[in-house]
């Protein structure tokens, strides 16, 4: 890490074990902050799908995951607040309430049957796993069940051949925090 005091402080794995690339996620960080505080460029989608390459002796993975996920909270506030003085509550309300319907739609399909499928040749995420997930999601939508943002954001599964299409599943979980993180 620089000793420019303007970076979080990420520890460092040991030398042998690999994390994100300091360079990079030190250029990505001000490049967010110059963003936060000029009004645009970086938004709250950024700092999610972020990723950084992998070098032996890097930051600390889930350190600069962390900070990351607060950054796109503060992002995602400050994109909100704006959406509501630029269409007004009841049209921004509207907005995020079909989003959230048409996510509610797909994540209440038949167990089995919630994403496209890869061939039995290749490798996806657990359908099961996935399965239980977008359960969870769905509730938090229908019933107003909790879930935070980072549970979605965690979520992990485990490789299954012919399993869900992970492009398909990782954008419907992304769609997912981003409303989590809209309606708080």
């Amino acid at each position: 890490m620089s000793n420019d005091s303007t970076h979080p402080p990420f520890t460092r794995v040991a030398k042998r074990r690999r994390g994100y690339d300091p360079e990079s996620v030190d250029a990505f960080i001000d490049r967010a902050r110059a963003s936060f505080a000029s009004g645009g460029g970086v938004t709250s989608d950024d700092l999610r799908t972020a990723s950084f390459p992998l070098v032996r002796g890097g930051y600390d993975i889930a350190n600069v995951d962390t900070v990351l996920a607060r950054l796109e909270d503060a992002f995602a506030a400050r994109e909100r607040d704006a959406r509501i003085r630029e269409v007004g509550p009841d049209a921004w309300v509207s907005s995020a309430r079909a989003e959230a319907q048409e996510l509610l739609a797909r994540l209440s399909r038949p167990k089995g049957e919630r994403f496209d499928r890869v061939s039995w040749h290749r490798m996806g995420y657990s359908v099961a796993e996935v399965d239980a997930v977008a359960s969870r999601i769905a509730r938090y939508f229908s019933d107003g069940d909790p879930v935070t943002p980072d549970q979605v954001r965690q979520a992990a599964f485990h490789p299954q051949r012919g399993g869900y299409r992970e492009e398909q599943v990782d954008a419907v979980l992304d769609a997912a925090v981003r409303i989590v993180l809209a309606v708080r």
